[in-house]
């Protein structure tokens, strides 16, 4: 059977992916930062491993524990909305650290084996917010598009090894906890000026009337380009998420 490992599976994209790719018969390895062995079915075709990724002993010993592995997916990754103005420094470095830095970290340790078996493929989770500036998020989609890009340039450099590289963009998922920690985050600032704006963006965070992406968008667009070489290199998650790449693409 075919092996899967996937970052950030305690919750989200991460989690739900694990889940598919093993009712699908693979061999998953589901990494978080902090173990939750209750977050997925018992299976004998399942490791949990507990994984860092802005750590960079703990990605270099998980890979190595891993072994050869078919699929990559860089999925943890975390948002915490914010005007630019008050975004403390450390939250900056932290969202960089391990949105962009931590995906990198993981494609420089698994490339070597995928060179040396001359196939393989990697999935970068990124955001549909890379194609359509936002206030609150910039920081956020800074972070993304650094992924894009070392994405977009790394599917060129690997291609001649038979690597396949691709890069989901889920839109708007008001199901995960990604607008429940906004809401948390954001509700703490009583900034008169930047006040209002705050509220509208955290109804629209939360507002389920308009198109948006389901946690079954992310895993059926992840499933399609870890199993079909025909693929596109980028894939919208969400119905938000592709009328927004068809926006940019038009």
């Amino acid at each position: 059977m075919p092996t899967i490992l996937v970052t950030g599976c305690s919750s989200g994209f991460g989690l739900d992916t694990a889940r598919l790719f093993l009712d699908r018969g693979w061999d998953v390895i589901a990494t978080m930062r902090t173990i939750d062995a209750a977050a997925l079915p018992a299976s004998d075709r399942l490791r949990i491993v507990e994984l860092d990724v802005t750590d960079p002993a703990s990605v270099t010993r998980v890979v190595a524990q891993a072994g050869p592995v078919d699929v990559l997916v860089n999925n943890a990754g975390f948002g915490v909305p914010s005007p630019i103005e008050l975004t403390e420094p450390e939250t900056a470095r932290s969202l960089f650290e391990t949105n962009t830095l931590g995906t990198l970290a993981m494609i420089q340790a698994s490339l070597p084996g995928f060179r040396e078996r001359r196939e393989g493929v990697i999935i970068n989770i990124s955001s549909s917010t890379t194609l359509k500036p936002l206030p609150l998020i910039g920081l956020y989609r800074a972070s993304k598009m650094a992924v894009n890009a070392i994405t977009e340039s790394l599917a060129q450099e690997v291609h001649p090894f038979g690597i396949r590289v691709h890069l989901v963009l889920p839109g708007r998922a008001p199901e995960t906890r990604f607008g429940a920690n906004a809401m948390v985050h954001l509700r703490g600032r009583n900034d008169a000026d930047y006040g209002p704006m705050i509220e509208r963006i955290l109804a629209g965070m939360q507002d389920r009337s308009g198109p948006v992406t389901h946690p079954s968008d992310v895993t059926e667009a992840v499933w399609r380009a870890a199993t079909d070489p025909a693929s596109p290199f980028r894939l919208a998650a969400g119905a938000d998420a592709e009328a927004w790449m068809a926006e940019a693409s038009g």
